[in-house]
């Protein structure tokens, strides 16, 4: 068995963040039977690249936590609110069949990491492999041979816990339980979220996904662990060495050909080291053979990144990754939103929420729920133009939303996201806020209070509470929200407004991050519940959440940051960074055409800027 790669604390961190991300995602999902454009999703070192026309994720067992999710729509005990039959997610996820004839349901995805970065997974999954691999009989070497091997990672409580429910039905088809078993497994639940909480290693450690064997890909033969891979140049050539390119491309398109109709693709990339490189060369793969289909990129990191004290040459060593990678992603996208604030936990968009951010499990969380709310309109069943379904409306596809936020007059690629987890009430008596005054930035470096007259809005809420604690209707929603706006101080010229009545759920392993001030459905409370500060999934079963997508200038610090960096750093006369990008392999025609990228992007938002000037 061969030696894993060490992988360094930081990147071990990240990708534990955005494996949350991934397997929420999928997770929050219910299923349906009627067909759909395809989502796919890519992910490169732990980040998902998705595309639409691409599955998600989906259960790994025949009880998983997934299936309770699903099953919540078909659950005659359960909530009416989750069944809601125009919210169709067959677009994330692909039905197959084994050589056994067992049938299959997982998701479309691309996952790109290290080798080693499984746990106690295997890259082909589950579903699929026979567990056998024979040695071949062809020798080409008479020396010597050594061989290494090493225990493979064991499975935690909750994955133990999955495969013993697996057995269990297995040989008991009929799926009754005594009352013995149920509290069993209720004790069992307490200690799966404590262990959870306080020990998780991998991403898989929390995933009850069954995966296709496209689907898991790692690097192999890079000799290097995640704090030496922690810059672009050391990842440029990383993508195309060896058949590694072809490989991931192969996969890639294993999934588009299986879609009807592709929407677009949804990439979301660690972007704080050298996985920023192989996405920006996995990306021009993409715009090379896809022309015409639109990728919606999510640039998101982890707080870590942002921690570490740092020299004057390792600042200088982050600021032109930072600048270098955004500009080089860029252009291979239709609409970028940057993702990762450096302190979250203490940040206003975690008013209700209580953790950590040294718990890269915890804090990943919240832009996991934040992105599978706003890829809710993707999955809405549009309905006539006369008539509003009474559980969505705003139905919208990932090219609507990109020509929306990108594609108007101004034409500006960068957008920022916000969140409000739980949303208040619509009266507005929760916690002493309004909807829209809840909403929070999860993207960092964002103006505050600018009044932009071009700004242009996507909004989705969904799970509302209304007056006297019940799910607020379409309507309700939809005329809180007008009426917010028109009180506000500054509003958009244009917003669009996604509504769903169900609430986003909460499955057993998502981590305890609540605070005491929240409900059993998400519902603020007045006063705290006495016992613990924090609150997970045995206390809180469903959160009502509102996200929004905004083009707007408030995003101009963002850019002029990395514009000003660059230009400091390394392209202006004596730049302290120039040696280094030119040990990166950037010549000074690349450098000029990074800082042209991001000097455009700055006129985009503000013709007027100083920044947007040659600086020769």
């Amino acid at each position: 068995m061969a030696s894993p790669l060490p992988l360094g604390q930081l990147h071990n961190n990240f990708r534990r963040t955005i494996a949350m991300i991934q397997e929420t995602l999928h997770v929050l999902q219910t299923k349906r039977t009627v067909s759909a454009l395809k989502l796919l999703h890519i992910a490169v070192a732990g980040a998902i690249l998705r595309t639409v026309n691409s599955d998600g994720p989906t259960s790994k067992h025949t009880t998983s936590f997934l299936d309770e999710l699903l099953g919540l729509a078909s659950d005659p005990e359960s909530d009416p609110v989750f069944k809601n039959p125009y919210l169709n997610m067959d677009g994330l996820y692909r039905s197959g069949e084994t050589q056994q004839g067992i049938l299959t349901y997982s998701p479309r995805l691309v996952s790109v990491d290290f080798q080693g970065s499984l746990g106690s997974m295997s890259s082909r999954g589950t579903l699929y492999s026979d567990g056998s691999f024979a040695p071949s009989d062809v020798v080409t070497w008479t020396g010597g041979v050594s061989t290494q091997a090493f225990e493979p990672h064991k499975k935690n409580l909750f994955l133990q816990s999955l495969y013993e429910e697996e057995q269990e039905n297995c040989t008991t088809m009929s799926g009754t339980n005594s009352g013995k078993n149920d509290s069993r497994r209720e004790i069992q639940d307490k200690d799966i979220v404590e262990c959870l909480d306080n020990n998780v290693q991998f991403w898989t450690d929390y995933s009850k996904v069954h995966y296709h064997p496209q689907s898991l890909y790692e690097l192999s033969g890079l000799w290097m662990d995640a704090q030496e891979f922690n810059n672009y140049g050391i990842g440029k050539d990383a993508f195309a060495e060896g058949f590694r390119g072809e490989e991931i491309r192969e996969r890639l398109r294993f999934f588009v050909e299986e879609c009807d109709h592709i929407q677009g693709f949804q990439f979301v990339v660690d972007d704080s080291g050298g996985f920023s490189a192989v996405a920006a060369e996995f990306l021009e793969n993409i715009a090379d053979e896809y022309t015409n289909t639109p990728v919606l990129l999510y640039a998101a990191r982890g707080p870590g990144s942002h921690m570490s004290v740092r020299s004057r040459k390792q600042t200088i060593f982050k600021e032109l990754h930072d600048a270098v990678s955004f500009s080089r992603l860029a252009p291979f996208s239709k609409l970028i939103v940057p993702i990762g604030l450096p302190f979250l936990s203490t940040s206003k968009a975690s008013t209700f929420l209580h953790f950590k951010d040294e718990k890269p499990y915890h804090c990943s969380a919240v832009y996991a729920a934040a992105l599978h709310s706003a890829c809710i309109p993707f999955q809405m069943e549009p309905v006539g133009p006369s008539a509003d379904s009474g559980d969505v409306s705003g139905a919208m596809d990932v090219n609507g939303l990109i020509q929306m936020l990108a594609g108007q007059a101004r034409q500006n690629m960068v957008s920022i996201l916000d969140v409000s987890m739980p949303a208040p009430a619509l009266n507005g008596k929760q916690g002493g806020q309004s909807l829209l005054g809840s909403l929070q930035p999860l993207t960092p470096d964002v103006a505050k209070d600018v009044e932009d007259l071009q700004a242009v809005e996507s909004m989705t809420v969904h799970g509302a509470l209304g007056s006297g604690g019940h799910y607020a209707l379409i309507p309700e929603v939809k005329d809180t929200v007008r009426a917010m706006y028109e009180q506000a101080r500054t509003r958009p010229m244009f917003c669009h407004l996604s509504v769903a009545r169900s609430p986003l759920p909460i499955p057993l392993p998502f981590p305890s991050i609540f605070g005491n001030h929240v409900g059993q459905r998400g519902e603020l409370l007045g006063s705290p519940v006495s016992g613990s500060s924090s609150r997970g999934s045995l206390d809180v079963h469903s959160v009502p959440m509102a996200v929004r997508l905004r083009s707007s200038s408030a995003a101009l610090p963002y850019i002029e940051n990395r514009l000003g960096n660059l230009r400091r750093f390394g392209i202006e006369r004596g730049a302290p960074g120039a040696e280094l990008l030119r040990n990166w392999g950037f010549g000074k025609d690349e450098l000029d055409d990074m800082g042209e990228t991001l000097s455009k992007m700055v006129m985009t938002l503000d013709p007027h800027s100083q920044m947007s000037s040659d600086s020769d």
